[in-house]
């Protein structure tokens, strides 16, 4: 929402990511803050299986089988770009509808009539306006999103989570599960804001992309980003980082503590 109206003229400006919480409510109660949110739950779901799945599956390839502490730039840095690259497919319809729905709510320039009633209908609108194709406008500023933001996010959680698992030691299994449980919030809150400080313009880029109402609009997200873009990386870094550790702490917890349930050893 900060991106989207902060970044283009004759929108509403929200001064921060308060301010923007505070209007919605205002306006359109506490709905209005999870609108948008069914794609979300959905493309989350399916980017999380497929996401680590194919990150760990590529890494244990590329190690020829054999688990190594240390970790290796030549075996992250492929794992995470290949897997960005594949979920960039699932989330790039996902956040298309998440936007269109979530930029309505607020945008006096979007007629009642014309408004989604569901995300099945904002993707049969968008399909039925702008061909199958539409469904994946900003797929490519949505790949480049995941494949650097995700070499970034996992080059910063494998080294700060080897280094402090080489740095603390634990004399029982419940200290080493705590330990566990710290590392991974350490590891991965870290990794999120490393993630979203390094492609938010891409990001925005996306937002602009997929939101914009003419169906012909640049696609190139680097021209997008040549003007207007700056205002919307500004208003929405303070939102998107402070969401960024926690969401991404609790993903990486849950998914270490999956491995551990499934009895599936870590490097």
């Amino acid at each position: 929402m900060l991106q989207k109206h902060n970044a283009e003229a004759h929108m509403i400006q929200y001064r921060n990511g308060l301010h923007c919480t505070a209007r919605i409510l205002k306006t359109e109660g506490i709905k209005g803050l999870y609108r948008g949110a069914t794609p979300s739950f959905v493309g989350i779901a399916v980017e999380g299986s497929l996401f680590f799945g194919i990150y760990s599956q590529t890494k244990v390839y590329l190690q020829g089988g054999v688990q190594s502490g240390e970790p290796r730039p030549q075996v992250i840095i492929p794992s995470a770009a290949f897997s960005g690259a594949i979920i960039s497919f699932v989330l790039g319809p996902t956040d298309l509808i998440k936007c269109r729905m979530q930029i309505q709510g607020t945008d006096s320039l979007v007629p009642k009539s014309s408004r989604y009633s569901s995300p099945l209908d904002c993707a049969l609108k968008t399909v039925k306006a702008e061909g199958v194709k539409g469904i994946f406008r900003g797929g490519c500023a949505t790949l480049l999103r995941e494949s650097i933001g995700n070499v970034v996010f996992f080059s910063v959680y494998e080294y700060v989570r080897y280094h402090m698992h080489s740095n603390i030691k634990a004399n029982s299994s419940n200290h080493r599960n705590l330990v566990d449980i710290g590392v991974g919030i350490a590891s991965g809150g870290l990794g999120g804001v490393a993630f979203w400080l390094t492609v938010l313009p891409l990001d925005v880029a996306k937002t602009l992309i997929q939101t914009n109402p003419d169906k012909n609009c640049p696609r190139n997200p680097f021209g997008v980003l040549s003007s207007g873009w700056i205002e919307g990386v500004l208003y929405s870094l303070g939102a998107t980082v402070s969401r960024a550790f926690p969401a991404n702490a609790a993903t990486i917890v849950a998914w270490e503590l999956a491995l551990k349930m499934l009895g599936i050893k870590r490097d």
